[in-house]
């Protein structure tokens, strides 16, 4: 028998606590049918069999390199260049396990010292961490830290309903142990200035999202002294492309800036791993969760990594630590480290204009189509919102049949937007491409 931690006392108390009689009652909402062993599964196959039968079932797959795509929404289709995982891919980084061992691990200390270190120079803070498990983990772990840095006093934390909302999701699922108060995303009409009145003495921290969901920037001049007045943290959740070509949220006065760093060279690998970055100013850095890579010398005065600045808590006595994250992105941290050294500033700035360009060109093309509008108000980067004469789903349905992955269903999130499509375009989308987008919608719509 397995090794199994719990005594038959404990699995009663679980039990009890949760409402069943037994095991089985766990698994009532699965039909009877498909649970083991019952499952009506097909004869064995040779391995040659399955390998025929496993590519035909991939080919009914709409991938990247076979169809357009301007579905974003949290998850984008960026050029990775070869060199990328041409050093990812050697067995010294992909099967490195935790650090601890200094004298072991310099090569995959420098490495995350590196990343943490490009991560500040993009975002314009004075540290980062070496990645969380994707945004919206790293959106919640901002929270706990909010909450740590106010001593747990205060318990309101303001949010843009324009956060990603999966991000707000996870932060009200993350946080539910600490009766936190969150307010703001209930409604769409809660814009900056809304949100900056709700900041009281008892709020902890305003989280803003630029480009938001809808791919508007927010302005966030003078929005840092406001929340600072009232004794608050501002965490500013970003597009680490677009810090390439707009002013990074360190130079607004922001507390906390975190996002996700899946646009840094990593693939969408249908949906993950991912990464979320994580940067904060030094005088906060004792709050910070996750690993911290400092750069030292030795005995003999060679220049040598180790993990610092981070309480035993955080690893071994989880009870005490301000955050269970022990854990991190290590590869795809180091993914992004790669990708931000071969483009450097300048390759990362031209990606962000070429997003820039393409997808107001997008919409300027879109927004000429017959029943389609452009409904983005403020300046915008990478995305869009379009509102569309028939339901997203229909249009997205239709335009497969054109070898094109649509937009995302804004409908989904939020009720106020039903037939809205969140449109994306990134570098990698042509003009001829985008030229048939709008005709692919023009025609699908009629």
């Amino acid at each position: 028998m397995p090794y199994v931690p719990h005594s038959d006392a404990d699995r009663a108390a679980m039990m009890k606590a949760v409402g069943i009689q037994k095991m089985d009652d766990l698994f009532q909402d699965v039909p009877a049918h498909l649970r083991y062993p019952k499952m009506d599964l097909p004869e064995p196959l040779s391995e040659m069999e399955l390998m025929a039968e496993l590519t035909a079932m991939s080919e009914r797959n709409a991938d990247l390199k076979h169809f357009m795509c301007f579905l974003g929404a949290g998850a984008y289709c960026h050029y990775i260049p070869s060199v990328v995982d041409q050093i990812v891919s050697r067995s010294e980084f992909y099967t490195a396990y935790t650090p601890y061992q200094a004298e072991i691990s310099q090569g995959t200390l420098q490495g995350i010292f590196e990343y943490q270190s490009m991560i500040c120079a993009l975002t314009g803070m004075d540290v980062a961490n070496a990645s969380h498990y994707d945004g919206a983990t790293a959106v919640a772990e901002a929270v706990v830290m909010a909450h740590n840095v106010s001593r747990k006093k205060r318990r309101k934390v303001v949010v843009s309903p324009f956060l990603h909302p999966e991000y707000r999701a996870t932060t009200r699922t993350y946080t539910q142990g600490l009766e936190l108060t969150i307010v703001g995303d209930e409604s769409v009409r809660n814009d900056l200035p809304a949100l900056l009145s709700m900041v009281d003495e008892d709020t902890m921290c305003l989280i803003v999202q630029t480009p938001n969901f809808l791919g508007e920037l927010e302005d966030l001049r003078g929005v840092a002294d406001r929340v600072h007045s009232k004794g608050a943290l501002l965490v500013v959740v970003a597009d680490p492309i677009s810090l390439g070509l707009f002013q990074p949220p360190g130079e607004h006065g922001a507390d906390i800036v975190v996002g996700e760093g899946q646009p840094l060279g990593n693939a969408i690998n249908f949906g993950g791993p991912s990464l979320g970055f994580f940067a904060t100013r030094e005088n906060l850095v004792h709050k910070m969760a996750g690993r911290l890579v400092g750069q030292t010398v030795d005995a003999e005065g060679r220049r040598g990594f180790v993990l610092t600045l981070s309480a035993r808590e955080q690893h071994i006595r989880r009870e005490k630590a301000t955050s269970n994250i022990c854990s991190n992105e290590a590869l795809n941290a180091l993914t992004a480290a790669v990708y931000m050294a071969a483009l450097g500033k300048c390759g990362l700035r031209r990606v962000a204009e070429l997003c820039y360009h393409k997808s107001h060109y997008a919409a300027h093309r879109i927004g000429r189509i017959p029943g389609f509008q452009v409904m983005t108000q403020k300046s915008f980067f990478k995305e869009f919102v379009v509102k569309c004469p028939v339901p997203v789903s229909d249009l997205n349905d239709g335009l497969l049949e054109w070898g094109i992955i649509g937009g995302y269903d804004l409908g989904r999130d939020y009720p106020e937007f039903t037939n809205h499509m969140l449109v994306c375009a990134t570098e990698t989308c042509t003009r001829e491409e985008i030229e048939y987008f709008a005709e692919a919608l023009q025609e699908v719509a009629g």
